[in-house]
């Protein structure tokens, strides 16, 4: 028997008043852990491949600048390079403006990781779409555009019963299980 439809699930029942919500997080997960296959095999930890793509565009940048690109906690961006580093995938140095700063550069090895990480993205922007018009596609991006800006405004608007809700939600929760994963 093959697997429904995604129309076709049923919300589990603490769900059912939040089925855009538990579409996001179902969506999410699949996207992430097809992501998280492909980026093993060029022995990638998920978000890793996040922080790459920043130095690949603007090498020597400081652990806060990068964190500010891609949205993760101070944390979480330094075990990543903590990691990638081991793996000899970047270098850190000291900013040559400001001593207590530490600035990210790539190694021959992390540099060589732009066309397979580009392959990857293809890939997947592939097979994500197979089943979408180019006019169902421009949709999406925007309606998800609305939902990424409503939920950010909704935090900043009430943070002490947003940060409650969304504490409990389904796709905070996926999300903080992919960043703390992505480290």
């Amino acid at each position: 028997m093959t697997d429904p439809a995604p129309a076709d699930r049923e919300c589990p029942g603490a769900a059912r008043e939040g089925r855009l919500s538990f579409t996001i997080f179902e969506l999410a997960r699949a996207h992430r852990g097809r992501a998280a296959a492909m980026l093993r095999e060029m022995r990638l930890h998920p978000g890793q491949e996040l922080l790459l793509m920043q130095l690949f565009d603007r090498d020597g940048q400081t652990q806060t600048e990068l964190l500010e690109c891609v949205g993760l906690d101070h944390s979480t961006v330094s075990k990543s390079v903590s990691r990638m580093q081991e793996a000899g995938l970047v270098i850190r140095r000291p900013s040559p403006h400001d001593r207590r700063a530490m600035t990210v550069h790539l190694t021959e090895e992390g540099r060589a990781l732009e066309a397979p990480i580009t392959a990857m993205w293809r890939t997947l922007e592939e097979s994500s779409v197979k089943l979408l018009t180019a006019e169902e596609i421009e949709t999406f991006i925007t309606l998800a555009r609305k939902i990424e800006a409503s939920v950010e405004g909704s935090a900043a608007a009430s943070p002490t019963t947003s940060a409650a809700r969304s504490a409990a939600s389904p796709a905070a929760s996926a999300a903080r299980s992919a960043a703390s994963s992505g480290s």
